[in-house]
């Protein structure tokens, strides 16, 4: 008898792919917009590169230390409710019990199954059973805030570097307009590279941040246009 194929699920993905994502979409967008603001203040194109770079850096530092900070309260929200419901278990197991069944009656079950599995598995690990159950936390969804920030800075940083590395190979005096082809061009790639990995529509998501990319860009060109004229 043929034994069935493990099946790829996109919730496995969910954590770090946000993470990646919103990281490189940012880096490869704030930076990109950055640069363009200077350049159309009629900066030199020295210093369109070290705003390019002072961005990346500081984008890194700041993406990392947000996801950071934001994952770990995450974090220790879900760390109290399992020391929460691990008190409970200990002081009155009988009534989880019946929440745990509950839990499965409105799932589905008759009341009688719904028991009988609750109390398998409460014998099994009744800790997992309510954590998972009851709380809503599995491995595939518990927040990792070292994971987190690592992934952002790095995919910020990744993502930064397409305009940045764009203003290098540029021709001294045509430096704003390479940079917002080639990051409208990643940005599109980009927006179909993460809903392909995340089982969206690709070409809505490239298409959708395709046109917030050039509306940024737009704006802070024309920010630098305006300031440029009168500092």
């Amino acid at each position: 008898m043929a034994t069935a194929s493990p099946q790829r699920h996109f919730v496995t993905r969910l954590g770090w792919l946000r993470a990646a994502i919103l990281g490189a979409n940012d880096g490869l967008l704030s930076t990109a917009s950055l640069m363009i603001g200077v350049a159309s203040a009629a900066a030199s194109r020295n210093g369109i590169v070290v705003a390019g770079l002072a961005g990346l850096v500081a984008g890194a530092m700041s993406m990392a230390a947000g996801e950071y900070v934001s994952v770990s309260s995450q974090s220790d929200s879900e760390a109290a409710d399992i020391a929460r419901e691990s008190r409970e278990l200990l002081n009155d197991r009988e009534s989880e019990l019946r929440e745990l069944t509950d839990i499965y009656v409105k799932r589905g079950l008759d009341e009688p199954l719904a028991r009988k599995v609750a109390e398998q598995l409460m014998t099994y690990d009744a800790l997992a059973a309510h954590t998972r159950d009851e709380l809503g936390i599995s491995d595939a969804t518990a927040a990792r805030p070292v994971e987190a920030a690592l992934t952002s800075a790095a995919s910020f940083a990744v993502g930064a570097a397409v305009p940045f590395l764009t203003a290098l190979a540029a021709p001294r005096d045509q430096v704003a307009v390479p940079i917002a082809i080639v990051s409208l061009i990643s940005l599109a790639v980009l927006g179909a590279i993460g809903a392909k990995a995340g089982g969206a529509r690709m070409a809505k998501a490239a298409i959708r941040v395709t046109f917030w990319g050039a509306f940024a860009m737009a704006a802070t060109a024309g920010i630098g246009l305006l300031v440029g004229t009168r500092v």
